[in-house]
């Protein structure tokens, strides 16, 4: 997201990111490491390089960014089948499908623009204006 806000059509350096978000540069570079090999971010090299968005931020979900770093959103992982007349398959189908599905439905349904939009909103509404 600070890439989305920050970065206006020219790299942002992780250094500045791991700044403004109070992160060890270490950490970023393994996270914008997963990212770039997902295809969310390219880096570009040079003195003035850094990463910018591999595309727009309207067809960036956060659901493609929390696969990218986390695997699938499952809230439990059921690997083990089992008997349709048991109780496991009952909890699996009527209670974690389910919550699986609407978790992703919603990570699929924001994107970076909508946080950046919101973001936007958010700061400014704190900011007082003083006529005199």
């Amino acid at each position: 997201m600070d890439l989305a806000v920050n970065s206006l059509d020219s790299p942002i350096s992780l250094s500045s990111i791991a700044e403004r978000q109070d992160l060890s540069l270490g950490y970023m570079e393994q996270v914008f490491s997963v990212l770039r090999k997902a295809g969310l971010v390219n880096s570009i090299k040079g003195a003035q390089g850094g990463y910018v968005l591999a595309d727009n931020p309207s067809n960036i979900t956060v659901g493609d960014v929390l696969r990218a770093l986390e695997g699938d959103l499952n809230v439990v992982d059921e690997e083990q089948e089992a008997n349709e007349k048991s109780i496991e398959y009952c909890i699996k189908t009527m209670v974690w499908d389910k919550m699986n599905q609407s978790l992703n439905k919603v990570a699929d349904s924001i994107t970076l623009e909508d946080l950046v939009t919101q973001y936007q909103k958010l700061s400014n509404s704190w900011v007082h204006m003083y006529y005199i």
